[in-house]
């Protein structure tokens, strides 16, 4: 059960449940605590301790059944209730039906249905690897593995030639209560069956999603990966990974501002004010104290920067408890407030709409006019607490680059942020505007890969 137990975190954690390894510990003891023979209890500590986000219970009931399987019925023996006389009806039914069927089938029937003989360790092999199950890998898969499963033992047929078997049973003159007990102890049978394969192919995808969570990079391999050239894979385990590196973030902005919010302390304040108690500073006198930021998002989804648009604006609205206020936009040829799908959506669904919404061409990129609507249109959102982030490459295809508007900008906001996929050795070559717009910067970072994305992320809520 523990082995079991440590897939069923991996699987957790291959389809994007954020579990620690504390967690992980915490379901150990419940379950010892509560046991596996109650299942429902032993359902509820697991669900109690690793899942944590109301988003993640779907997953977590999906898997489940797929590692502890559902409570089977237990096999029963119907002919260990059967007199004499009454084997010997079923036996000469069963001759009556042995023109249809064959001998191997009958046996079966008996065994399986009547006896309550579960299946075999081989007899599961050869009836997964007859459905395919060796090749399955996601827990969507499981039900159509189960049929075809199902339909290779002929379990269909077996309860066809039962039906017929207790019609025959019944026109010898066999009891109705008995021919009832006969039907309803096959049922049960059939339905232990049934969750036996249901655990074996729950127990083979479940080992095959272990393998591909072991077979992963690393995260922290990943979080090196450049943006330019990201594929699907990379992509949605990075997906996966901002949500977890959004709580750190959060954490330790947190954690700055409760500091920030004491502020540090005035030396010469204090003095002063200690002066009437003989310089024993008894008051202390601090700096300030420091209030949120308020943010201005300009990001190009342009096809160049798309990863890396996606990811900023997820980790900045995931982060929306630190911000006093952030509003962004997003442009390719033209500027486009998108605040309200963030204010209406969860930042995954609202980066989605976004980037439906800006499909991406080539070489169609104009940051110049998308300068000028700004603060032709929406100068009221920036003032002095305000600051202005740019992401994108710089690059405006030989357009204006519109400095007056960076200079208007820059006299208005706190302080401009540019943050930039591209290696710094190429800013400024072909149609890149960036040493252009550079003095205009209070802060450039390279933001090529997640890791670096996350370190100038996280320099915004650094509070001075």
């Amino acid at each position: 059960m523990e082995e079991r137990m440590v897939d069923f975190v991996h699987a957790l954690r291959a389809s994007g449940v954020r579990v620690s390894l504390a967690e992980s510990e915490d379901a150990f003891r419940a379950s010892a605590i509560v046991g596996v023979a109650e299942r429902s209890g032993f359902h509820n500590a697991l669900r109690l301790t690793l899942v944590k986000e109301e988003k993640d219970l779907e997953t977590f009931d999906r898997l489940f059944p797929l590692f502890f399987g559902t409570e089977a019925p237990p096999t029963l023996d119907a002919l260990g209730e059967m007199g004499e006389e009454e084997i010997e009806r079923l036996m000469e039914a069963l001759r009556q039906l042995a023109e249809s069927l064959d001998p191997e089938t009958l046996r079966k029937l008996l065994e399986n249905l009547l006896k309550g003989r579960p299946l075999s360790n081989e007899e599961l092999d050869e009836l997964g690897n007859q459905a395919g199950l060796p090749t399955a890998s996601r827990p969507g898969e499981a039900p159509w593995m189960e049929r075809r499963m199902e339909r290779s033992l002929g379990l269909e047929a077996m309860m066809e030639a039962l039906l017929d078997l207790l019609e025959e049973l019944g026109a010898s003159g066999m009891a109705e209560e008995m021919l009832d007990r006969l039907a309803e102890t096959a049922g049960m049978n059939r339905e232990a069956l049934e969750e036996q394969i249901r655990n074996e192919v729950g127990k083979a995808i479940a080992q095959r999603m272990r393998e591909d969570y072991e077979k992963q990079d690393p995260i922290d391999d990943v979080m090196e990966l450049p943006f330019r050239g990201l594929g699907e894979r990379e992509a949605e385990r990075l997906r996966e990974e901002v949500r977890r590196l959004a709580a750190r973030l959060r954490s330790r902005a947190a954690l700055r501002h409760r500091r920030a919010k004491k502020g540090k302390i005035d030396l010469r304040g204090t003095i002063r004010a200690n002066l009437r108690n003989g310089g024993i500073p008894i008051e202390l006198r601090r700096k300030r104290r420091v209030i949120k930021p308020k943010l201005v998002l300009i990001c190009d989804v342009s096809t160049s920067v798309r990863h890396c648009a996606e990811f900023m604006l997820t980790l900045i609205y995931q982060l929306q408890d630190q911000v006093a206020r952030a509003r962004s936009y997003a442009f390719i040829d033209r500027l486009i407030d998108i605040s309200l799908w963030f204010d209406e959506h969860p930042p995954q669904k609202a980066v989605a709409l976004v980037l439906e919404s800006l499909r991406a061409g080539h070489y169609n990129t104009d940051l110049g006019a998308s300068l000028a609507t700004l603060c032709r249109d929406h100068m009221t959102h920036i003032d002095t607490r305000t600051t202005v982030i740019f992401l994108g490459d710089g690059r405006n295809n030989f357009n204006d680059p519109r400095l007056d508007c960076m200079e208007t900008l820059k006299a208005r906001a706190r302080r401009i942020v540019w943050m930039n996929p591209e290696q710094p050795y190429l800013w400024g070559s072909g149609d890149s505007d960036m040493p252009a717009y550079q003095p205009y910067c209070d802060a450039l970072h390279e933001v090529g890969n997640l890791a670096q994305l996350a370190k100038a992320v996280d320099t915004l809520f650094e509070y001075r």
